[in-house]
């Protein structure tokens, strides 16, 4: 169930108290694509020719000299500091770390390699498409850590941008960030989970900026400290054979500074690797998969869930929705199914492949699994024991064990089949997406983190190809952006303290009534400090849609529908027009009655803005004014423009608390002030 998940995530995201603040030029991320992003490789026959060598120079006995796109690095093998000089000055890209004595430096056909003998480490650095690309690999038989680069020490620098959620971006010296109300100093991110993507970036005033990239994600986090009032940020991989995090490579690029410079960066880099989705060929391998464009997301539960109750959303003017429902004793039947399709909706069952429990006493209809698979399919800790699974119900099962059986026993197909036997045509996978990622100690299923990854890739691969089901999970990695159609997640930037506010069942909410629970239903008023770390939009930046807007549709948590926080209900229709992403709500009968025509006003001017964008890449983001709180957004070649006034002075005619869209063929743009559909 999806509260039980809740609990799994946040112990996953606890750590994750992070926000930026955004300090953005006038820049267009088309410039800052040119500036940042490598060119394209030749062509030869189809296929990329491979780049010319870039030549190393070593100078000092322990100074090593790269061209990348901007400037030169300098690797100091000593001490692995890492500088560059551009045409703006010279930049510190990470302070000094202590990897120990180097050896000899020698040079290769790309670049340069040394070893540190006393840490068992051996290092090649090199260029590659305008990046400095520096890997680090463990010989020992130990287990060791390696804290580098440390980011955020130039002087210059000037804000820090993270991926937590749809993205953030905060000045280094802002004293909210800076203090513990923030609940970012000292915390610790695992990239692999805490983090949508696997980078972070500074803006370095008046000299730029500097994106980080971490392809070896696995068994890497990144910390943030105070250092005399000003954030830095050090990674730190964990050098593992048994967890298979031998291997680790930082790339770093200088960008224009703007705060989506490091996700135009990353962007790229998914596009030279292959690995990046595209919305447009999911909807031509799955053709239902068109519904999500101009659709919002919700879960239903009680009247909301039957044939009747589709319908009177429709009669409302709904044309477009995704509809979910958990998996309980009352699940969407044939009917209501029927009766969302001919609405022109997609419909769905929520089911998780991860928690296993003993079938006769399972709290979860998702938890109870046919023969042994419970408890012969738990991870095993490294105690010989059973890894606790949601909320310390049952087990996490194995990835690997479902793989190794599904061959043969089917368990993983003869569930999916079983879930959308009335006929749904999408599917939500809980977890499998968002991490946390296992090591099994089981003799039996034996896996490494990076196993668990492909395996999990492999089923979802399965149920988006094979099943022809329009698939989506919760809060996704970007790694997964080429089998999701959609997520219920990336969108927010969760701050520890929401955990602590949900805990709160007197304000926020608990599992009762059945019908429509409090958790999902009751409105509720975040903290002061935790509606500053999420919603307040100085502090937001569409890192995610830069990089993946046309890969996957993004939208916030499940349980944090539209209707849950009333303050911030403006501000969370603005971002949502503002990134071309959908909103999520919890309905029922009551709320289709007494809030039906709300949603049906915001999906009707929604609508037409996500069918024309929806499929395109975000392709500008800037603010307009000082204190940023007026914003804008471009997708594709002009074909949508967003601007977005979240402040409470009109500028340039556009009112406070309002957002103008205008496709390509508008004479004049298309005005939605949420302030007034809200009443």
């Amino acid at each position: 169930m999806h509260f039980i998940t809740s609990r799994r995530t946040a112990r996953t995201v606890r750590a994750a108290a992070v926000a930026l603040a955004v300090t953005v030029p006038c820049v267009t991320l088309a410039e800052a694509a040119q500036a940042t992003a490598p060119q394209a490789a030749p062509q030869v026959n189809g296929h990329a020719a491979p780049s010319a060598p870039q030549s190393a120079r070593v100078h000092g006995g322990h100074l090593v000299d790269l061209p990348v796109r901007g400037g030169t690095v300098t690797v100091d093998t000593a001490t692995l500091r890492v500088t560059a000089r551009t045409g703006k000055g010279e930049v510190e890209l990470s302070a000094p770390a202590a990897p120990g004595k180097p050896g000899k430096v020698t040079t290769t056909a790309d670049g340069a390699r040394w070893t540190y003998p006393g840490s068992g480490l051996t290092v090649t650095a090199r260029s590659d498409q305008g990046r400095l690309v520096v890997s680090v690999k463990s010989t020992g038989a130990a287990d060791r850590t390696l804290s580098w680069p440390v980011t955020g020490t130039d002087r210059a620098a000037s804000a820090v941008q993270l991926p937590r959620g749809e993205g953030l971006s905060i000045p280094v010296g802002d004293a909210f960030w800076n203090s513990d109300r923030a609940q970012l100093v000292n915390s610790e991110l695992d990239m692999s989970s805490a983090l949508t993507m696997p980078l972070w970036g500074h803006s370095l005033d008046g000299r730029g900026g500097v994106s980080y990239l971490v392809p070896t994600d696995i068994g890497t986090s990144l910390r943030s400290v105070s250092d005399h009032g000003r954030l830095r940020t050090t990674a730190t991989h964990r050098f593992s054979r048994g967890e298979g995090t031998t291997d680790y490579t930082v790339t770093f690029a200088l960008t224009d500074g703007s705060p989506v410079a490091p996700a135009v960066d990353y962007r790229a880099w998914l596009g030279q690797h292959g690995q990046l989705g595209s919305l447009r060929a999911k909807i031509d391998a799955v053709p239902a998969t068109k519904k999500l464009l101009g659709a919002f997301h919700a879960y239903t539960w009680g009247d909301a869930r039957t044939a009747e109750g589709v319908k009177k959303l429709r009669a409302l003017g709904v044309d477009r929705m995704w509809l979910g429902y958990d998996a309980d004793d009352t699940p969407m039947d044939a009917a209501a199914v029927a009766a969302a399709k001919k609405a022109g909706y997609l419909v769905g069952p929520y089911d998780s492949f991860a928690n296993g429990q003993d079938p006769k006493a399972s709290d979860a209809p998702t938890s109870a699994w046919p023969d042994k698979v419970y408890p012969d399919f738990c991870v095993q800790g490294a105690d010989g024991k059973p890894v606790p699974g949601f909320h310390d119900r049952g087990c996490y099962l194995s990835s690997e064990a479902f793989e190794k059986a599904e061959p043969t026993r089917h368990y993983l197909a003869d569930r999916t089949k079983k879930m959308t036997a009335n006929g749904a045509d999408s599917y939500f996978l809980d977890v499998d997406a968002a991490g946390e990622l296992f090591r099994d100690h089981s003799d039996a299923h034996p896996m490494d983190q990076a196993r668990d990854r492909a395996n999990r890739l492999a089923r979802m691969k399965r149920l988006s190809g094979s099943n022809r089901l329009v698939l989506g999970s919760e809060s996704a990695g970007a790694w997964s952006n080429q089998v999701l159609a959609f997520d219920h997640g990336s969108g927010t930037p969760v701050t520890d303290g929401l955990w602590k506010a949900q805990r709160d069942k007197e304000k926020w909410g608990g599992y009762t009534p059945a019908k429509a629970p409090g958790i999902f239903f009751k409105p509720a008023e975040l903290p002061a400090d935790v509606a500053k770390a999420m919603y307040d939009p100085a502090y937001r930046v569409p890192l995610f849609e830069t990089a993946l807007h046309d890969s996957l549709v993004n939208t916030e948590r499940w349980e944090l529908s539209y209707d849950k926080l009333p303050q911030q209900k403006t501000t969370r229709a603005l971002l949502a027009m503002l990134y071309n992403t959908p909103l999520n709500f919890a309905l029922d009968g009551t709320s289709i009655q007494e809030r039906g025509s709300e949603l049906s006003a915001l999906q009707k001017y929604f609508k037409p803005l996500h069918e024309a964008a929806g499929t395109q890449a975000m392709t500008d983001f800037r603010t307009l004014n000082a204190d940023r709180t007026v914003q804008r957004t471009v997708f594709g070649d002009g074909t949508l423009t967003v601007t977005a006034n979240f402040g409470t002075k009109t500028h340039d005619g556009l009112p406070g608390g309002c957002v103008d869209a205008k496709l390509s063929g508008d004479k004049k743009p298309r005005r939605l002030c949420p302030a007034d559909v809200n009443r």
